[in-house]
């Protein structure tokens, strides 16, 4: 696997200048899977804050051959790409060994809800692409509405604190396990605080012919009303408690790339946040309790599957 030495001396794809805010997470994902292969690469993005951050007309920050698609179709963008690609291959109107790289970015709302189905779609159709999900738990380019990746508590706009509701009421879907029920060569859950993790990960997949996939937890301070200079440390937090374990599935073998020595309790995580305050009012400890109790849950029922097959 690449150094970091290696990694910070290739050449830029992802230009800086754009207008991501400051400390968001998504531009070191994006900078880090781009270099990632050696290959040539072309890449989708649904609509969200990485599209509309990166190509203000007359600017863009991409420097590969990139398109824009609506919110739910990137990753049928991506399989037409890579289509088109492969029916050129074989009329012989690109050389045989050319080898080209194929991604689609797009945030939890384009993934977890608005482009799930051209997201399965396309998995079980089995084009060969990498799909990253930049998760940052809401609708954040539109108003910080929630997603089913919200998590359990969290106040949005379309789930706000007040007298009828003490934030959203439900925990968040598991993307990643719906991904690894496709049967896909390869899944992950990665996070940029960790780049050997993230970068290790990229290179599997990009180097897989089949269908790929990672779900990369991505700090927004927007709307976790966090400073942008803890954006790192959050991420690390959420994964020493177990709210975002690390772990890949690989040719249906099953393995957790990381174990906290003594994992953290998700009010360490929750109380970062200013989306979480009032969970730590006297009258809504219920909740926390409720958080950490399905966190447990679901943290042991991942430490089982450790090393099996899923």
């Amino acid at each position: 696997m690449a150094t970091l030495k290696e990694l910070t001396g290739k050449k830029e794809l992802f230009a800086g200048g754009h207008r991501l805010c400051s400390g968001c997470g998504i531009p070191p994902i994006v900078r880090l899977i781009l270099r990632s292969t050696e290959h040539p690469i072309v890449a989708s993005t649904a609509t969200g804050c990485l599209e509309v951050g990166t190509s203000i007309y007359p600017y863009t920050s991409w420097r590969i051959p990139w398109i824009h698609s609506a919110f739910e179709n990137t990753a049928a963008t991506i399989s037409g790409i890579e289509t088109a690609y492969r029916a050129l291959k074989k009329r012989g109107r690109l050389p045989a060994d050319k080898e080209i790289k194929f991604v689609a970015f797009g945030g939890d709302g384009g993934t977890y809800d608005i482009g799930l189905q051209a997201l399965s779609g396309a998995l079980e159709r089995r084009h060969s692409f990498l799909y990253v999900c930049y998760d940052n738990g809401a609708y954040m380019n539109t108003g910080i509405q929630r997603s089913s990746s919200t998590p359990f508590g969290a106040n949005t706009t379309t789930s706000p604190v007040g007298e009828v509701i003490p934030g959203k009421q439900e925990f968040r879907k598991d993307l990643t396990k719906i991904v690894i029920a496709h049967n896909v060569p390869y899944a992950a859950q990665a996070s940029p605080h960790n780049w050997k993790d993230l970068n290790n990960k990229a290179q599997k997949a990009l180097a897989i012919n089949g269908p790929t996939f990672l779900n990369i937890i991505s700090p927004c301070p927007l709307g976790w009303y966090t400073k942008p200079e803890e954006s790192i440390e959050i991420a690390k937090v959420a994964v020493d408690t177990c709210f975002w374990p690390l772990y890949e599935v690989e040719n249906s073998i099953l393995k957790v790339n990381y174990k906290p020595k003594e994992k953290r309790a998700i009010e360490d995580w929750l109380k970062m946040q200013g989306r979480f305050k009032h969970l730590f009012l006297p009258n809504n400890k219920w909740m926390i309790d409720k958080f950490q109790e399905y966190i447990n849950k679901e943290w042991e029922r991942l430490l089982m599957l450790d090393g099996k097959q899923v």
